[in-house]
């Protein structure tokens, strides 16, 4: 086994034993999803029902979950450059780079356990939008592309946070970026209102959002008839800024080495 792999492992197992022994992160992380299915889903009902709406028939917790679920991955993903401001902090940060632990690894670690805690905040919200009433047509397929997608969403979006973290080595400076862009990113998307109904621009630029992608991916696929050249084309896309994304975010390592 490469000794990537092993670090990468060893990683993923250190901040994994971190969320064990404080799991309310995880709860507290739900919070937000419960409100926007919950209230959204009750406020916005007769959306559904305006003329040009894309999917007549469709209950909008149905058409609501999987927005849910992509953007609660956004907004976890873009907070996980805090762990690597805390390693700063307390000097792990500067162990671990003067250790032969690979670079590759560190950044794989934090991003592995980035995934796994967004498969289980995803699992948690389809299962809240189901017991709200949300039904769809190919429930398990579906659910498996939605896993995906949300994982792919996180390993970017998690990514580009922790090369923020390097950079600016600020908590505040992060939080802040982090805000900037997940927000408008959300709204700038179909996670909660159906792009037929938008404004021309918001279309657009909703073209180019790797949120919509992710959305588009997951409502596509739990549909009954899955459009699979969409799924496909929306999950290569994420696949390919996550790994790209995750390789230059390791490069940042060195900038922050000469900064300190």
């Amino acid at each position: 086994m490469s000794t990537l792999v092993v670090h990468s492992a060893l990683l993923t197992r250190r901040s994994l034993l971190a969320m064990w022994r404080q799991p309310a992160y995880v709860v507290v992380t739900l919070v937000q999803p419960v409100i926007w299915l919950l209230l959204f889903g009750s406020l916005f009902t007769k959306v559904v029902d305006i003329p040009g709406f894309s999917t007549p028939g469709t209950s909008y917790v149905t058409f609501l979950t999987p927005g849910v679920v992509m953007m609660t991955a956004l907004f976890s993903a873009t907070w996980a450059g805090t762990v690597y401001i805390e390693d700063m902090r307390v000097g792990i940060m500067d162990r671990l780079l003067a250790s032969p632990v690979s670079r590759g690894a560190m950044m794989n670690g934090t991003l592995a356990y980035q995934s796994v805690v967004t498969v289980l905040q995803s699992l948690a919200v389809f299962a809240i939008g189901l017991a709200a009433g949300a039904r769809f047509g190919s429930a398990w397929s579906g659910l498996a592309v939605t896993l995906l997608a949300a994982v792919l969403l996180t390993v970017f979006f998690a990514a580009v946070s922790n090369a923020t973290a390097l950079l600016v080595r600020q908590q505040e400076a992060l939080i802040g970026i982090s805000q900037l862009v997940s927000l408008p990113l959300a709204f700038l998307s179909s996670a909660v209102m159906d792009l037929a109904l938008a404004p021309q621009w918001v279309q657009d630029v909703a073209r180019y959002n790797p949120l919509n992608w992710a959305v588009e991916a997951s409502r596509s696929a739990l549909s009954a008839t899955p459009d699979w050249g969409i799924v496909w084309s929306r999950l290569g896309a994420l696949a390919v800024l996550a790994v790209l994304m995750a390789w230059l975010a390791s490069r940042a390592f060195g900038a922050y080495q000469k900064s300190v």
